[in-house]
């Protein structure tokens, strides 16, 4: 039962095959006996009360598609009931007094919150080693990474904890923590998704979207975090889409775009192989393959890495002990509990960018660094318009390697950085991206790891992305695969 698609149990749930309840603690017992670390808050008794509120819009005949089926939400959305921590000390203990956007849409859908998932420290960073709760592990080799920020809900949609959760992505971080655990996740298009409620890292790149194991979940859950809210000034007015809908669509005919700079040096031969296999996949269902340039893809980790620190370390400037959050215990003055609660509230890489934002926006640098980025992050969009004049779509790989050992890279923050080098580029145009598994790579000693195709489209184009993917998953079997012992 743990390892069914969200369609088939929400299937199961109309035909009172199982009801929510029992859904509900099946998790909640799987998540107890759990070792990957991937959830940072639980609440057996509000999770069953959700459960029960289901089962009873069921009897009634009020129930949606989405109504007594479980999710997890990354810790980064604010919950009512449970804890919302972002993955740091800073607010180890804060718990919010509203629910986030995406949260309060899902809990009208009648959906079932299982409990809130562990992430790298204010979503910062690419393997989940920077959460002050301790690293999440990849399901299918726990000695290696699950990807980062959103590992946490990675991790537990591949190990069965749940069979979806939300996620952020802000360079690449719903993409690459599902390729490297082997599920589907897409980003939407910047604005499609409310960020309300969502606590802020980079205002202008943060996105919300589901993971889940297949293309068809993933549009149920799209279709109902989607959507217009005033409450959120990036959010975006359009109408109403069903996603669900776009799964049926033909690739016959369909242009595929393939990057020639995202199969150069540094892409793992074997993370290559796997998605050289998958366009060819593609080709048999009718696609044609179109050889394309993005020449600013190499320029997208420096503007990135100037963009996103300089929001964070204004975003972040809210936490200094004064309203809520951490406090340092001991100190002098006013000055003083600023520099202590901050020192001991965040986490290295959160210092890090936060030195490196404010360094960006400091008389003197601003125009020089800023300003420039700010420049190269339009052309950067610029050449995904030329792109798209001679293709459908955009695919390749989402990481330049399979998930790395545990432990590997923490004191090389640049090798971290360069982990995101496919991912960036579609985050600062704004457009929208998912990946879906698509192989396995020799990454570790102790099993395969898996690899993810990336699928980049226009804006506002995510159900042509859904699309394209459910048919690749009609014709192969990487979604249904699991790691040994689920």
């Amino acid at each position: 039962m743990h390892t069914k698609t969200l369609k088939q149990l929400s299937a199961l749930l109309r035909d009172k095959k199982i009801s929510a309840t029992e859904l509900a603690q099946l998790y909640l017992t799987r998540i107890g006996q759990s070792d990957l670390n991937a959830f940072t808050s639980i609440d057996a008794a509000l999770t069953l009360e959700q459960a029960r509120a289901a089962d009873d819009r069921i009897a009634k005949g009020l129930a949606t598609e989405l109504t007594g089926l479980p999710i997890a939400h990354k810790d980064i959305f604010v919950t009512e009931g449970w804890r919302s921590t972002a993955g740091s000390r800073m607010l180890e203990n804060y718990s919010s007094p509203f629910d986030a956007t995406v949260v309060e849409q899902f809990r009208k859908a009648g959906i079932v919150t299982l409990g809130k998932l562990n992430c790298d420290e204010f979503a910062m960073g690419s393997s989940n080693e920077n959460s002050y709760f301790g690293p999440v592990k990849n399901p299918w080799d726990k000695t290696a990474v699950p990807g980062g920020s959103s590992g946490g809900s990675a991790a537990a949609v591949a190990g069965a904890l749940t069979p979806a959760a939300t996620g952020t992505d802000t360079g690449g971080s719903i993409r690459q923590p599902a390729a490297l655990c082997g599920v589907s996740g897409i980003k939407p298009t910047y604005g499609r998704v409310s960020r309300f409620g969502m606590i802020a890292f980079a205002s202008s790149l943060d996105q919300g979207g589901p993971i889940a194991r297949t293309a068809e979940d993933c549009a149920m859950l799209l279709s109902a975090m989607a959507g217009f809210d005033e409450r959120d000034s990036t959010s975006i007015e359009r109408p109403p889409e069903d996603f669900s809908l776009a799964v049926q669509n033909d690739i016959k005919g369909l242009k595929i775009g393939v990057p020639r700079e995202y199969f150069g040096k540094g892409l793992a031969t074997d993370v290559e192989a796997a998605i050289r296999e998958a366009l060819r996949e593609y080709e048999k269902l009718g696609a044609t393959l179109v050889d394309i340039s993005l020449p600013k893809t190499e320029l997208s980790i420096p503007v990135y890495y100037v963009i996103a620190p300089a929001e964070a370390s204004s975003n972040l400037s809210r936490f200094d002990g004064v309203r809520y959050g951490h406090r340092a215990a001991e100190y002098t003055d006013l000055s003083d509990m600023y520099r202590k609660t901050r020192s001991e509230g965040f986490g290295d890489e959160v210092k890090r960018r936060i030195l490196v934002g404010a360094y960006v926006l400091s008389h003197g640098y601003y125009d020089a660094y800023y300003v420039q980025a700010q420049k190269i992050r339009r052309l950067i969009a610029e050449d995904f318009q030329q792109a798209f004049k001679q293709c459908d779509v955009i695919m390749g790989p989402v990481a330049p390697t399979v998930a790395w050992d545990l432990g590997s890279k923490v004191n090389d923050p640049l090798a971290n950085y360069l982990a995101d080098i496919f991912t960036l580029s579609t985050s600062l145009a704004g457009l929208p991206g998912m990946s879906i598994p698509c192989g396995f790579g020799q990454g570790g000693k102790n099993a395969q790891r898996p690899v993810g195709l990336q699928l980049i489209g226009n804006y506002f184009e995510e159900a042509k992305l859904l699309g394209i993917a459910h048919q690749f998953q009609l014709a192969t079997d990487w979604h249904t695969r699991h790691p040994a012992g689920i």
